[in-house]
């Protein structure tokens, strides 16, 4: 009896010992002899299909957009205030005029936040460079999120305002409040 038991334990085929090919092996089953098959075209993963051309890009057909892709908030902004201190401060420094800690070492500076051409410059520019880098700057795309992206791109909004504004960008019930 008792050999009886060992002998049916003996004949059982766990699932790893099933027949299978390892992923990219060679078959001699496909004619181009792959055993891992090609996606089919237009295949998109789940979770990734980036509809939103304004969201994912930061352009409208061949241009820069001029607008965020959702409501700029408080917690938008903080967001940014922190993925920026992350991604961007070691070179652009906390105020954005590009003297970051990188800077003082060593590498080229970045143009500051702070000049005409980039106050200017439509948001999708920013989100455009920190996509898919320019000049010296890499791309970020694979480190921060789209919407930290944009979270980002709204701070730096901020730090630009903050260099520029006046007595009358405070709202007025505030406006003694701020030292002359």
């Amino acid at each position: 009896m008792v050999g009886l038991v060992l002998l049916a334990g003996a004949c059982r085929q766990d699932m790893h010992d099933q027949p299978k090919y390892e992923p990219l092996e060679a078959s001699k089953f496909f004619a181009d002899r792959r055993a891992s098959r090609p996606l089919v075209a237009g295949t998109v993963a789940r979770g990734h299909l980036r509809e939103d051309v304004h969201f994912y890009t930061g352009k409208s057909g061949d241009q820069d957009v001029t607008t965020f892709p959702f409501a700029v908030t408080r917690e938008v902004i903080e967001r940014g205030q922190g993925r920026y201190n992350v991604y961007c401060r070691p070179c652009h420094d906390p105020t954005g005029y590009g003297l970051g800690m990188v800077v003082r070492r060593g590498l080229r500076r970045p143009p500051s936040f702070h000049i005409d051409r980039l106050r200017e410059a439509p948001v999708g520019h920013f989100y455009d460079v920190m996509t898919n880098g320019f000049g010296l700057m890499p791309d970020y795309a694979a480190q921060i999120p789209a919407r930290d992206r944009w979270a980002i791109i709204a701070y730096i909004r901020v730090l630009q305002r903050s260099q520029y504004a006046t007595i009358e960008d405070v709202p007025a019930d505030k406006r003694a409040e701020v030292k002359k």
